[in-house]
Parts: structure tokens; sequence; C-alpha cells
């Protein structure tokens, strides 16, 4: 019975960083298929709404003095369009839609994240995996579309030396197609990460000695969770700029 007992009381202080990111059907507790409704879908689902509220319903009055939401629509959208103006010129706007429904889908589903009993989408690679590949394929497609075969020519560096150039070939190949890798993995890799820590401190808050500290270190690693949602939304969209200039000018 003591035994029991001791087993009942360490287990208490016993947690799994890691079960945050189980993914979780919303209704029961049968199998996953593929159509059934999850947390994910739910989170998911948040996002979009999150970026309707905040680029369609806080913009539709179009004040003249704005609203802070219409500030911060605004803000975004100038963000996006000068960043991709500045990487790929005066021909890359026209790409600005899908650059910006990027960006905005990232930040929206990093920010809601963050919230308390919530699910972080971008922490698990079946979310980020398909937004690499569609940035891969997307550019890829537009590269040969608008260069043909002179596409080819991102692969060669003309300013090495001629005896440099088949094997600078070889490795500008292998990193094209390892792009979607890093592209994915960092964006999902940086946010499981910062969450893991924040519960594996809160598990410390339960012991009374250290659980000053526990929350202080809790605290801190939230704001810089914070930062890091922007900044790998960022760094996710920037990327895809560099990628999409490519496309565009793929010449080196």
């Amino acid at each position: 019975m003591a035994t029991e007992t001791t087993a009942a009381e360490g287990s208490s202080l016993v947690f799994h960083p890691m079960d945050q990111f189980i993914v979780k059907p919303l209704f029961g507790d049968g199998a996953i298929a593929w159509y059934t409704p999850t947390n994910v879908t739910l989170w998911l689902f948040l996002a979009i709404a999150a970026i309707f509220a905040l680029l369609v319903l806080s913009t539709s009055k179009r004040a003249i003095v704005p609203t802070r939401m219409q500030s911060v629509a605004e803000v975004a959208y100038g963000f996006i369009y000068k960043m991709l103006e500045d990487i790929c010129g005066k021909e890359g706007v026209k790409y600005f839609p899908y650059v910006m429904t990027l960006f905005m889908f990232i930040v929206c589903a990093n920010f809601l994240g963050m919230l308390p009993m919530s699910f972080t989408t971008t922490s698990h690679f079946a979310v980020t995996i398909p937004l690499a590949l569609a940035v891969f394929l997307t550019v890829t497609v537009l590269g040969f579309v608008k260069n043909g075969a002179s596409f080819l020519g991102l692969f060669w560096v003309s300013s090495a030396p001629l005896a440099l150039r088949p094997v600078l070939a070889i490795i500008e190949l292998i990193s094209y197609f390892v792009r979607p890798v890093s592209h994915s993995i960092r964006l999902a890799g940086n946010v499981m990460a910062g969450h893991a820590v924040i519960k594996v401190f809160a598990g410390f808050a339960a012991i009374a000695v250290i659980s000053p500290v526990s929350v202080l270190a809790i605290t801190a690693m939230y704001g810089l969770e914070v930062l890091v949602s922007f900044i790998q939304a960022y760094v996710f969209t920037i990327l895809t700029c560099v990628y999409l200039k490519d496309a565009l000018h793929p010449s080196h």
C-alpha cells in the first residue's frame, strides 16, 4: 500500500512535454481517418477565421482614421508587399497574393498556438511539409514556364572556374532539392522546441522549492516564443521570396 502511495505521489510530478502535440479527434476516442475532424482541423479553421477577420472584416469600412485592427492589416500588407518588391522586383509583385497568404496563415497559426489549451498546427510536419512543397513546386514550375531550359542556369555557376563548375552544379542541384526539407523543418522544429521547453518549465512549477524560478523561466520563454512565432513566419516568407526570385531570374 505504501509503495502504491509513493508511486502515485511520484507520478504527480511526471509530465510529458510532447503530449501537447498529439493529434486527437474532436468527437469521441476512435481511430483517426483522413476525414475525421481533429484538434488540428479546429485550429487550422480558427487560423483561417482569424485571417478573414483581420484582412476582410477589419478593412471592410476602409475608415480614413483606421481602427487598430485595420492598422495591423495595413501594416502587414505593406510589410509583405515591400519585402516581395525589394527581393523580386516589380515582376514579383503579381505573386503577392500567394506570398501574403503564406505569411498570414503561418503567423496567425503561430500566435493562436500561444493561447492556453490551444494546439499549434505549425508544430506538425503534416502542415509545414505541404506548405514547403507547395512553394517548391510553384517555384520550379514557374521557373521552367518563364525561362524554359534557361532555368537550369540556376545550377550552373558561370562565374566560377570552368573545372569547378560541374562540381558546383551538383552541389547546387542537391541544395535545390533540399530546400523543401529545410524550409519545413525550420518552421516546425523551432515552434515545437519552444513549446516543449515551456511545458518542461511548467512541470517543474509543481515543485515548491523551484516554482518561483520556474514561473520566471516560463514568462521569459513565453515572451521569446511570441518573438519566434513572428520570426519563423518572416523567415518562411522571405525564403519564399528568395526562391521566387531564383525562378524569375535564374542566371548566376
